[in-house]
């Protein structure tokens, strides 16, 4: 498994900076071009002037994710990399989200050169900024080699190791560093679950990865196999588990952080499906691969209790997870079938290749024994809304508006922004079922909003959140901030919404 950066504090002039590969992150001045921060003219004077000189005859203009490499100087750094911030921020979050970014395309960069260790500058990094230049850095470093061969020695470039930041280090600014890193580690957890082959990543996987978190955090754990979920009366979960001899597990982790024990907790609840090829209603053939993706919200859940746990923040929290898979077989559930979930609702199964708002809907309902003062859901749930807000946006709907300002704010300082999606009573008429309570399906039509409106019906008592991150869990391009695969979405937002609450 990838291991998170070593990032350190360096202050002081960067030209006696001794890395092999220095970034500068630089805004763009519109049509005047970059200026040459102050703290920078000592780097280029150890230059010859290279800095001056490129800004000048505008071979760089700042545009985001733009970059441009001077390197082979007499003197100073051996190679530096001008990285483009894009046009001001107007505000300090977007200040902040630019930052990560450019972190994480500098990171990349090193990544690509084989430099090992690499330094990032950006002019006047506030604590806060310094918190996501980590984790930038460790999203541009990360990348998944578990199942490669490696190439020969002679062939190989260093993976990113190390890292600095150019910043006086300060109680403050140290504090920023090991806040990143403990974000940076809950990313890594969740990305590195959702790269993992499906024959890999199984549901004991899963479960033996919520019981290592527990045992090195001091958590309490709950494991629920096929027997646990039939006695507690999980008939949804378990129509969608029927179809495969492969174990299904229900996780709960018990992080209890506030000072008082009995504080209601957080609930983050996380959709498994390690692999999910529709069942009956099975999926086309192509791409179905990435299928075994299906399992990011779980594997943002465990990645936020790593980090909750690692920032140790005065808040209880109860991380939950179901983890399956979706198969044909003689056994598998069947369009037309009716199943009791553990809420006592009937449900009618119209379409197989939408069960996981069958585990979800068994998941919201079992929550409900740890009287959570607030339940969000994080699931890869509809194509749907990847037609609706394509791969940028995380589609947002609930019960409550407090809750569903909170998680919009917090996406928006973790840069994994959401939009609000109506639940209008009326989209239910889409879901009612001739012979059941409601089905699993509205069709084509708000497609992602049908799906919420199913879960809604189980979030009883409390108030609620879904986040359907189907476009937003995985990519299939190679950004210049991010390789193809996972994207560790919705970890940040998740630690930023338990954090505001912390403080609260």
């Amino acid at each position: 498994m990838t291991q998170p950066i070593t990032v350190t504090l360096a202050g002081g002039d960067l030209s006696a900076i001794r890395a092999p590969l220095v970034c500068l992150a630089l805004p763009s001045n519109g049509s005047t071009g970059v200026t040459l921060p102050a703290a920078l003219r000592g780097l280029d004077e150890a230059l010859e002037g290279a800095l001056h000189v490129a800004l000048e005859a505008r071979d760089f203009r700042g545009s985001r994710d733009e970059t441009l490499m001077l390197s082979g100087p007499a003197q100073g750094p051996r190679r530096v990399l001008l990285v483009g911030l894009g046009a001001p921020a107007t505000t300090p979050v977007a200040a902040t989200n630019a930052v990560r970014r450019a972190a994480a395309v500098s990171a990349r960069a090193a990544g690509r050169l084989g430099t090992g260790s690499f330094a990032f500058f950006a002019d006047g990094l506030t604590a806060e900024q310094i918190e996501a230049v980590v984790v930038g850095m460790q999203a541009g470093a990360w990348q998944y080699l578990d199942t490669k061969t490696l190439p020969p020695e002679h062939e190989r470039k260093a993976p990113v190791a190390s890292a600095q930041i150019v910043a006086d280090a300060s109680p403050a600014t140290t504090k920023a560093v090991e806040a990143g890193l403990a974000i940076a580690a809950g990313q890594v957890l969740a990305r590195t679950l959702a790269m993992m082959p499906g024959n890999l990543c199984t549901p004991e996987f899963l479960a033996t990865t919520g019981q290592e978190i527990a045992a090195r955090h001091h958590m309490r754990a709950t494991v629920l196999d096929r027997a646990g979920l039939t006695k507690e009366g999980m008939g949804a979960f378990l129509a969608v588990a029927q179809g495969t001899p492969v174990e299904p597990y229900l996780i709960a982790l018990e992080y209890m952080g506030a000072p008082k024990m009995e504080t209601p907790p957080i609930a983050l609840v996380g959709k498994g499906l390690c692999f999910d090829s529709g069942g009956i209603s099975i999926k086309p053939a192509a791409n179905m691969e990435q299928m075994k993706f299906d399992m990011c919200g779980a594997a943002g859940v465990l990645g936020a209790m790593e980090t909750i746990a690692r920032l140790k923040l005065p808040v209880n929290v109860v991380g939950l997870i179901g983890a399956t898979v979706n198969m044909p077989s003689g056994t598998a559930m069947n369009p037309g079938d009716v199943v009791r979930s553990q809420l006592g609702k009937y449900i009618e199964i119209v379409n197989t290749d939408a069960e996981g708002r069958l585990v979800l809907a068994d998941l919201l309902s079992y929550v409900r024994r740890f009287k959570p003062s607030v339940v969000v859901d994080a699931a890869t749930l509809t194509g749907a809304c990847v037609i609706a807000l394509g791969h940028t946006t995380i589609g947002v709907m609930g019960t409550d508006q407090r809750a569903i300002d909170d998680i919009l704010h917090a996406g928006e300082r973790a840069g994994e922004r959401g939009w609000p999606l109506p639940i209008y009573d009326d989209y239910f008429e889409l879901i009612k079922s001739d012979v059941a309570d409601m089905k699993n399906s509205g069709g084509r039509a708000a497609g992602t909003i049908t799906a919420a409106m199913f879960l809604k019906e189980f979030a009883d008592g409390y108030p609620w959140v879904h986040l359907d991150i189907a476009g937003t869990a995985y990519t299939e391009s190679d950004s210049a901030a991010l390789a193809r695969g996972p994207s560790g979405i919705p970890v940040g937002l998740f630690v930023e919404f338990v954090r505001a609450r912390a403080t609260k």
